[in-house]
C-alpha cells in the first residue's frame, strides 16, 4: 500500500529524514516510534503532503503521489489525524463529521437545506461516529465533548472522507490511562480493514496494536520488525530504551 524509496529532507545541515526506505503492506498497522528528535512528525509531513522531499520517492497504493499536494493525496485515499485536534467546537459531533462526508462526496453546500437532513451525509456519519464509539454523543456539542472524545471525533472525521490508509500522528496524546485503553480497543476493530500508520509514544499502545514496528533514529530507520523483535533488539535498546527498558 505504501512504499518510501531513498526519501531524504533536510533542514539546512541537519538530516530530518535520511535516506529512509521502507514499504507497508495493505491492511497493514505499521506503528513509527523513536525518541524526540527522531524525525516522525517530518515523516507524516512527507507523507500527508504537508513537507515536500528532497530526494526519494513515495508511492501509494501503486501511485507515485511524491510531489502531489494534500488534497490530492486525501482524494486519493490517504487520511490524517493531528496530534492537536482540529474540530469545529461551535458544531455537534455529528455535524463535524457531515462536514467530512461532504468534503469527500465533493459536492457544495445546499444553501437552502439542512446538511443534517440529508440521508447520503448523515447515514455514512453515523457510521463513521459508531466506529469510534461515538454514537451516543452524535447531537453533543463539541465543545462540550472531553479531550479524548474529540480525539475520538477527530478520527472518525478521517474515517468519513474512506482512506484506504490512515495516518494516526500521537492519537494518545494528552489523554488519560483510561481513554487511551478505549481508543486502542476501537482502533483494534479497524486493524484489517485499511492500513494505518501510527506515531506514538504510548508503547502499551504500539505493542497492543502493531503489527510491525518501525525506529526511527536521526532520520533513519535502524530496526523494523515485531513487537517481540523490537522490544529484544540490541540496538533498539542501546538507541532508543535507555532508562525506559525495564517498562519494555
Amino acid at each position: 500500500m505504501l512504499r518510501l524509496e531513498d526519501l531524504v529532507k533536510h533542514y539546512g545541515g541537519l538530516a530530518a529524514t535520511d535516506h529512509l526506505c521502507l514499504e507497508i503492506a495493505a491492511g497493514e498497522l505499521h506503528a513509527i516510534i523513536g525518541p524526540n528528535g527522531a524525525g516522525k512528525s517530518t515523516l507524516i509531513g512527507q507523507l500527508s503532503g504537508e513537507i515536500r522531499p528532497d530526494q526519494g520517492r513515495i508511492v501509494f497504493d501503486g501511485r507515485d503521489i511524491t510531489r502531489e499536494p494534500v488534497h490530492r493525496r486525501a482524494l486519493a485515499g490517504l487520511g490524517r489525524s493531528y496530534q492537536i485536534s482540529s474540530v469545529f467546537t461551535e458544531f455537534s459531533a455529528l455535524e463535524n463529521v457531515i462536514l467530512a462526508v461532504q468534503a469527500r462526496s465533493g459536492h457544495s453546500f445546499r444553501f437552502w437545506r439542512r446538511a443534517n437532513t440529508e440521508t447520503q451525509l448523515v447515514q455514512p456519519a453515523q457510521a463513521a461516529l459508531a466506529a469510534v464509539g461515538l454514537s451516543d454523543l452524535a447531537q453533543r456539542s463539541v465543545a462540550s465533548l472531553a479531550h479524548g472524545e474529540r480525539r475520538q471525533l477527530e478520527i472518525a472525521m478521517t474515517l468519513a472522507s474512506k482512506p484506504k490508509l490512515l495516518l494516526l500522528d500521537e492519537p494518545m496524546a494528552g489523554m488519560s490511562q483510561a481513554e487511551s485503553a478505549e481508543l486502542t480497543q476501537r482502533l483494534a476493530t479497524l486493524k484489517g480493514s485499511l492500513t494505518i500508520v501510527l506515531v506514538e509514544h504510548d508503547m502499551d499502545t504500539v505493542f497492543a496494536l502493531a503489527d510491525r514496528v518501525t525506529v526511527l533514529v536521526a532520520g533513519r530507520t535502524i530496526a523494523t520488525g515485531t513487537g517481540a523483535e523490537i522490544r529484544a533488539d540490541p540496538g533498539v535498546r542501546q538507541a532508543y530504551l535507555g532508562e525506559q527498558e525495564e517498562s519494555w
